[in-house]
């Protein structure tokens, strides 16, 4: 097919990605949503992408350019969405890798650069944000140019070709010049030019890949996916060929096309397109359309493994149930039961005592489906992130991370310091303008809880991406968190004159009139040992006052803890109690006579 292009654009997080397909989309003449029309970052739907600004679930876009249509895959930047990443690039025949002209090439640009060479794809790359005052082109040039020959790129490939933009106002040009620019025009021409047009034969029988699933009120299950061969049609009899290589007839009720953002019904589909199909109840991601005839299956999608596992609770708290619309274990079960079904990078294992063992692709991928299920209405409980190990030639392998830090000259001593006590491993070092660049290779689990040791450590001015690199030999020696746990010792609210009696042992989580319960954690010790404090105490009153009697006291605003924080900072007896207003953590058992009971019989 001559007339169509499919390309995925890829790129570390916030280098500007969705912000390029939004004027892809508008300067197309592309018709959008009434909704959509006044709306920066088009392509993030979701309210959390917003929130964060980054991509986590790829999404599909179509626009049309001089006779010809162009289907845009916009894709996850983060490693942990490495699932979508690997599958959308699937669709795509070449790729935009967007790159800041001021930061250069990340790690995450490393991440989804190495998937799209592995799969040989044609490569433009994208300097964007030439516009930026401190904006570097030839420095990103360079350090882009780099990036391909350490992932091994064939001479062909490594030979890119470059187009400079500034995507917030839509300019694009061959140079780093902001005033030869005009529009986007000189994209679409390096895309049409450089982008293979899409292989298959639409005389052969049918073959489509599915690379993602949707649910839809009225048409059931929507499966989207890429025609490598055939033809398409409404009406048309197929066979679904599942993983197992089990074959069953089905027949197709729609089949929908992209038009800018919104799908379309189509009368036929052919070899080379992105489409969306309706009327297969059970198709599953990486699963085979083919034709019913002579069906031949496609090969299965291969997905890294998950690295960091977490137990999920029903919410038992003296509080649950005052919040959540979904709060039963039966409820909890089908929603992530629910969720295997469009993320192919997440596991979930039948627990015992009414819990499941759920794993992803690290920290952040577990937190946004919490972070979802949260803002659905559910309730729930989750225990401390672990990494998963695995056993190789009876040798115990641990997941490792590849960490690249920025930072001021003035903090390196006390990175090194943390990172170093972490098992961590220097692997590059270099300085400029007061900025110290540092590359680790790190075992995942000496990660857990960094994060904000290091904002603090660097006065939030740091700069830290990871990224998986494999697996190597477990270092063991690990050490719990130094620090203990504040732990409310009566139920009730909290009441300014308690707090202020406990702020001095550490750092408190709350402030007053909030209500808790025993067992609930309202801070962090400043040593090591849980302290049970009364957070609820309020002062006997009596009719004898003096003058200035409590205007010396100062109350040290709280750590709020968000989701994340939260994750990070409990232990092993602790956990995350998640409800659509409140995240709060606990002690497993909240009761302290019993907690010590039980640990007496451990022991």
């Amino acid at each position: 097919m001559t007339n169509i292009r499919n390309i995925a654009i890829i790129a570390h997080v916030d280098h500007g990605k969705t912000t390029l397909v939004d004027a892809l989309l508008r300067q197309s003449k592309t018709k959008l949503s009434k909704e959509n029309e006044n709306q920066e970052a088009i392509m993030d739907s979701n309210d959390l992408e917003r929130e964060r600004g980054i991509t986590i679930f790829s999404k599909n876009a179509s626009v049309e350019w001089q006779g010809t249509k162009i289907n845009i895959i916009d894709t996850p930047g983060h490693a942990d969405f490495g699932g979508e990443v690997e599958r959308v690039l699937k669709m795509a025949d070449g790729c935009l890798l967007l790159v800041d002209a001021k930061e250069g090439p990340m790690p995450q640009t490393r991440f989804v650069l190495k998937k799209a060479l592995a799969l040989g794809h044609k490569i433009i790359v994208v300097i964007n944000k030439i516009d930026k005052p401190d904006a570097r082109p030839v420095f990103a040039l360079n350090k882009t140019f780099d990036l391909f020959l350490e992932l091994g790129a064939a001479d062909e490939i490594a030979d890119f070709p470059v187009i400079y933009t500034a995507a917030k106002q839509g300019k694009a040009g061959q140079e780093a010049d902001l005033s030869k620019m005009t529009d986007i025009a000189p994209l679409f021409k390096a895309i049409l030019e450089q982008i293979p047009a899409p292989g298959g034969d639409a005389a052969a029988p049918l073959q489509m890949l599915t690379v993602s699933i949707a649910p839809d009120n009225f048409r059931g299950r929507l499966a989207t996916g890429r025609i490598y061969n055939g033809t398409l049609k409404p009406g048309q009899e197929v066979i679904h060929i599942n993983r197992a290589g089990r074959q069953q007839r089905a027949k197709i009720t729609a089949v929908l096309g992209f038009r800018g953002l919104e799908r379309v019904e189509v009368d036929q589909a052919t070899a080379g397109d992105i489409v969306t199909i309706a009327g297969i109840p059970d198709i599953n991601i990486g699963e085979t359309i083919t034709d019913s005839v002579a069906p031949q299956a496609l090969p299965t999608l291969l997905i890294e493994e998950p690295t960091v596992k977490m137990t999920f609770l029903v919410n038992d708290s003296p509080l649950a149930g005052r919040e959540g619309k979904f709060t039963t274990s039966r409820q909890l079960r089908e929603r992530l039961y629910k969720e295997l079904e469009t993320d192919v990078a997440l596991r979930v294992e039948e627990g015992s005592e009414n819990n499941w063992i759920v794993s992803g692709r690290g920290e952040l991928h577990l937190a946004i489906l919490i972070e979802r299920m949260r803002r659905e209405g559910y309730e729930l409980q989750v225990s401390e992130p672990q990494v998963i190990n695995k056993i190789a030639d009876g040798q115990r392998l641990t997941p490792y991370e590849e960490v690249s830090v920025e930072v001021p000259d003035l903090y390196v001593g006390a990175v090194m310091q943390k990172l170093g006590a972490r098992r961590g491993t220097v692997q590059k070092m270099s300085a400029e303008n007061g900025i110290t660049f540092l590359e680790f290779i790190i075992p995942t689990r000496g990660l857990f809880g960094y994060r904000r040791e290091f904002l603090t450590d660097t006065r939030g001015l740091g700069i830290i991406n990871t990224i998986f690199h494999g697996y190597g030999p477990d270092p063991g020696g690990w050490q719990e968190r130094d620090q203990g746990s504040l732990v409310a010792f009566a139920t009730g609210t909290t009441n300014l004159y308690g707090l202020l009696n406990v702020q001095d042992r550490g750092t408190l989580f709350l402030g007053p009139g909030i209500e808790v319960y025993q067992g609930q954690v309202v801070g962090q010790n400043a040593r090591a040992g849980d302290i049970r404090v009364n957070v609820c105490k309020t002062k006997q009153l009596s009719n004898m006052r003096s003058k200035g009697e409590g205007s010396a006291e100062h109350f040290n605003a709280p750590q709020v803890m968000d989701l994340e924080d939260a994750l990070e900072y409990i232990g092993a007896d602790e956990l995350v109690e998640i409800t659509p207003q409140n995240i709060r953590i606990r002690k497993r058992v909240l009761n302290e006579n019993e907690a010590r009971r039980r640990q007496k019989q451990a022991g």
